[in-house]
């Protein structure tokens, strides 16, 4: 049933659509009703992503392989695709450690994308934007678990720097412009879907927890490296708020549906996503030992340079605002992740 101008076949691009967070939103938009496209330039992801997608929804989504970061492109792509309603924008480098080596190449790529989706909806008409932002705007936060009202701090990394600047750029253009945003500051997504269908697939080595870890536990990996067990914290491992893809996947429907119902209460909205609960290196490494029954090979390494010692979320204002709470668990987070870790291997035997 409709929801005020809400129609079923509402046209949302999702950028950077086949990427991690992306398929999983996809997922759950078209499984709404939604008609989605998807622009992403395969950089960190796999082709691959799009059948599958098909497989769980039994819609393919269109799909056009380009850098948003290109200008004439995206112009040529927004004067092609007309009658887009909203546009979730994932499409980013991401890595903090990879960020810290080619700090260059993080802004070119993640300013320039979004100053050219933000061009080009200003050009054609097109009003919300849903942004990927992240709890690395925080710093390390002076006060835990971190609100939406906390004070940004100066960035520890490229990375977290590009997501400021993003949001900074959002706060100006969402007074000038005709659009309006909504920006989900994540914590750490991991998981996968529970088809095993979708789940983090970085190319290469890992930049990231949870994918480390188990391609470590099926032997793509000797062994895994946990940065620095000296931190001010319960066990000395950087502690952090991890959340399940597919209960952030929800939160961007939840977010687009209340653009498009108009619901907002300012032209840019910001919201914490995350569980609340902060869980530690070594806490994660015991929650995958658990649910898999495997033994990780792991070493303890010195601090890797851009990490936060620790931080989680306050996440009442989305519980309230939004109407949406993170449902599972670190458990279900880490059995999933195996799950996806599983069936990738079995299609290479």
């Amino acid at each position: 049933m409709p929801l005020n101008n809400i129609t079923a076949m509402n046209k949302i691009l999702v950028t950077g659509g086949t990427g991690f967070i992306g398929s999983h939103t996809v997922v759950e938009l078209q499984q709404k009703g939604y008609e989605v496209v998807i622009v992403d330039d395969l950089s960190n992801s796999s082709i691959e992503v799009l059948d599958n997608i098909t497989k769980i929804t039994g819609i393919k989504p269109a799909f056009e392989q380009f850098d948003l970061s290109d200008a004439a492109k995206t112009a040529d792509f927004f004067a092609r695709n007309k009658g887009i309603d909203g546009i979730i924008h994932f499409a980013a480098f991401k890595a903090v450690g990879e960020s810290m080596v080619k700090p260059l190449e993080y802004y070119k790529n993640n300013l320039g994308s979004l100053l050219n989706i933000l061009e080009g909806m200003k050009e054609n008409g097109v009003k919300n934007l849903v942004f990927s932002s992240s709890c690395t705007v925080y710093g390390q936060p002076e006060v835990l678990p971190v609100t939406e009202s906390a004070p940004i701090q100066q960035a520890w990394s490229p990375y977290g720097n590009t997501k400021q600047m993003c949001e900074e750029i959002l706060r100006f253009a969402t007074m000038t412009l005709p659009v309006k945003a909504i920006a989900l500051r994540y914590f750490n997504p991991i998981g996968a879907h529970d088809s095993a269908l979708i789940g983090e697939l970085p190319l290469g080595v890992p930049g990231n927890l949870v994918p480390f870890i188990t391609q470590t536990a099926i032997g793509i990996r000797a062994c895994l490296s946990v940065f620095g067990d000296d931190y001010n914290t319960p066990d000395g491992s950087a502690v952090r708020d991890y959340i399940h893809v597919v209960d952030l996947a929800k939160a961007h429907v939840i977010a687009v549906e209340r653009m498009l119902g108009e619901k907002g209460k300012s032209n840019l909205e910001i919201f914490n996503l995350g569980t609340g609960t902060g869980s530690s290196v070594l806490e994660v490494i015991k929650s995958f030992e658990k649910v898999s029954g495997e033994k990780l090979n792991y070493k303890i390494v010195p601090r890797r340079a851009g990490d936060v010692e620790q931080t989680w979320a306050d996440t009442q204002y989305a519980n309230d605002e939004l109407g949406w709470k993170a449902e599972r668990g670190l458990d279900d987070m880490m059995l999933s992740a195996w799950k996806w870790e599983k069936a990738l291997a079995s299609k290479k035997k």
